[in-house]
């Protein structure tokens, strides 16, 4: 169920209690914990191909744009 359909039921039964209470309970989508679609750079918003060691939270694009600003140096 996607949230728009999500939110069509909340109007449509939010005059019932009983009935809303439950489909709370159940059927309301929860918050994701967990997948790669949490995992998004903080720069440019990517959700692939990420570098979360140290913190940095970058997608591989970004860190190495930035790589020598914030200290690291490249080995060949």
């Amino acid at each position: 169920m996607t949230y728009t359909d999500h939110t069509k039921v909340l109007k449509q039964i939010e005059h019932k209690p009983g009935k809303l209470a439950k489909y709370k309970k159940y059927s309301v989508p929860k918050k994701r914990v967990g997948g790669a679609l949490n995992k998004k750079c903080s720069r440019c918003g990517r959700t692939g191909g990420h570098i979360n060691k140290y913190g940095l939270k970058l997608c591989r694009q970004c860190f190495r744009e930035i790589a020598n600003k914030i200290g690291f140096k490249k080995y060949n």
